[in-house]
């Protein structure tokens, strides 16, 4: 099972963006033919409303609701949380969950280092496999912000790697075939124990910062393909 969690705000109390949650239908529709033979099943998370909105983390919340949910609909089936944006953000925290045992996190928007405030937290992701995707030149969210939670997640974790989308942006459009192609591999290798192809296998095997800030190559994927 894939669940997407798309974009959201930082606050807001309004009702959740169609346009994001049209915006992750696309690689939803990716994901679910790559793994259609193997019977994998791909639903998009609609939230309460669009904000993370402080300590509440609304949109966390809403995402460890919807793993709730498939366990009571499908039982025991590995979750891949996969969200951009802001739904990266809640992907990452509600990979906690039981069911969960891999992580997706596009562009995640992440807040900035505040030493008044608790840094983002890692622990839960020990002992799941996770990958973050970033546009190095991401102007909504810092993509360095990206590599240091991922540099402290990776203390306890070595099932993670972050790969850098150069000259890219938020929306990740400049290379979006790629990215595709390697949230594909990503998502199955993860679920279904398949082999990752090459660079995300010396992606996830690299020490930092070598297998956090990765280059996503050009016409990645295309080798892939029979």
């Amino acid at each position: 099972m894939v669940l997407l969690l798309p974009d959201g705000d930082p606050e807001s109390e309004r009702r959740p963006s169609r346009l994001s949650y049209a915006a992750a239908l696309p690689l939803g529709r990716t994901l679910a033919r790559a793994g259609r033979a193997d019977g994998l099943v791909v639903h998009g998370v609609r939230y309460r409303c669009r904000g993370w909105n402080g300590p509440d983390a609304h949109l966390a919340a809403d995402a460890t609701w919807a793993v709730d949910e498939v366990v009571r609909r499908y039982g025991d089936v590995p979750v891949c949380l996969t969200g951009h944006g802001m739904g990266g953000r809640a992907a990452l925290h509600a990979a906690g969950h039981p069911a969960v045992n891999s992580v997706l996190a596009l562009a995640p928007w992440l807040p900035e280092d505040d030493v008044a405030a608790a840094p983002e937290p890692v622990n839960q992701l020990a002992g799941k496999q996770v990958l973050i995707v970033h546009g190095t030149n991401d102007a909504r969210t810092d993509p360095e912000l990206s590599y240091r939670l991922a540099e402290r997640a990776k203390k306890s974790n070595r099932d993670i790697c972050r790969f850098e989308v150069h000259s890219d942006g938020h929306a990740l459009r400049q290379h979006y075939e790629e990215v595709r192609a390697l949230a594909a591999d990503f998502v199955l290798g993860a679920l279904f124990t398949r082999r990752y192809a090459r660079p995300v296998a010396d992606a996830l095997a690299a020490p930092p910062p070598l297998g956090l800030r990765m280059p996503l190559a050009a016409g990645f994927g295309r080798s892939l393909r029979p």
